[in-house]
């Protein structure tokens, strides 16, 4: 087995290792703090306490919202950066989160849903419609959904719907209050109800991602290379969109809008690994809910008995990260 190839699967291994960690961290840990072999037992043999209890019905569903949105995120975020060939994409750059907002706000203030799992279906159409609106507006002229188009298209779609959002809440101030709890990013309070409705979505846009492997790779050597290689350059960035918009979609609908895991994971997943996204991918998909569970759990012990929502974490980890990247190409490029 070639050198390259090992140190990759050993990444991997890696990743799945640190992933169960996670997983039994979120779990474990909290405002109550409960031993691993309870933990265990609580799954394995059902168990008859309060912490069996509080495992079973509180902190499972949770832990399991913070894997589907941490894989979505992340691995949206991988496309998104291959199918626009520009490092700094995340998986809202299509105005996908932006969509999600919108269709809660609509939900609140207009329809009378009031539940998190009422407000999974407006936020996954509004992210759905805001991204093909975002790919109508950048597919129109010459060239068609180029890089730069897709961009463009996709920071006007996110001012003009930010701007919508601001309006509806700014004017009906129960909205507001209703509209707060779930703009602010958080993996507390979801049931199952929330996870049977993601994860069916997850689970496409993860298989549609995977067909793209090789694709992503060729979008990479330049439309002109790609398109030499075989590959249909339009329909694999319509079927990357896609795949980033539903994974996405899923994920804000699941928990709101959650930062930088989209942009930073990818990252982390190439250094390791190298460009390839045929390793990215999973690797990608092992890293993004190992931060999202990992910053879920800081949340909930920085401040006993209070919670910082994940989306703070995640935001106050990722700015570290994102001013070592930028100051990483700017050695680079000088």
């Amino acid at each position: 087995m070639p050198r390259p190839t090992r140190r990759r699967i050993v990444w991997l291994v890696t990743g799945t290792l640190l992933l169960l960690l996670s997983v039994l961290l979120s779990l474990a840990l909290g405002s109550r703090q409960i031993a691993p072999t309870e933990v265990v037992d609580a799954l394995l043999h059902g168990g008859s306490g309060d912490n069996a209890q509080v495992v079973r019905v509180l902190r499972v569903p949770r832990t399991v919202v913070g894997l589907l949105v941490g894989v979505a995120l992340a691995v949206a975020g991988a496309v998104m950066q291959g199918v626009t060939r520009n490092p700094i994409a995340d998986p809202g750059v299509l105005g996908v989160s932006q969509g999600a907002s919108l269709g809660v706000v609509c939900a609140i203030a207009f329809l009378g849903v009031h539940t998190l799992s009422g407000y999974v279906w407006f936020a996954f159409v509004g992210a759905g419609l805001a991204a093909v609106a975002a790919y109508a507006v950048a597919s129109g002229g010459r060239g068609g959904a180029s890089p730069v188009k897709l961009a463009l298209a996709g920071a006007a779609m996110n001012a003009f719907l930010a701007s919508l959002v601001a309006g509806i809440v700014t004017t009906d101030a129960e909205a507001l209050d209703e509209f707060r709890f779930w703009d602010v990013g958080s993996i507390g309070g979801r049931d199952t109800e929330v996870v049977a409705q993601t994860w069916p979505f997850v689970a496409a846009g993860l298989l549609l991602a995977a067909t793209l492997a090789r694709g992503l790779d060729a979008l990479a050597l330049g439309d002109d290379a790609a398109r030499s290689l075989g590959h249909h350059v339009v329909r694999l960035r319509m079927l990357g969109a896609l795949a980033a918009t539903v994974l996405t979609g899923a994920a804000v609908a699941a928990a709101g809008p959650i930062a930088f895991v989209g942009l930073a994971v990818p990252h982390m997943a190439r250094a390791l690994v190298g460009a390839a996204h045929r390793w990215v991918l999973p690797l990608s998909a092992l890293l993004g809910p190992t931060v999202i569970l990992v910053s879920d759990v800081l949340g909930r012990v920085v401040f006993p008995p209070s919670e910082v929502p994940v989306a703070v974490m995640t935001a106050l980890l990722g700015v570290p990260f994102l001013v070592a990247l930028v100051r990483r190409r700017a050695t680079v490029t000088a």
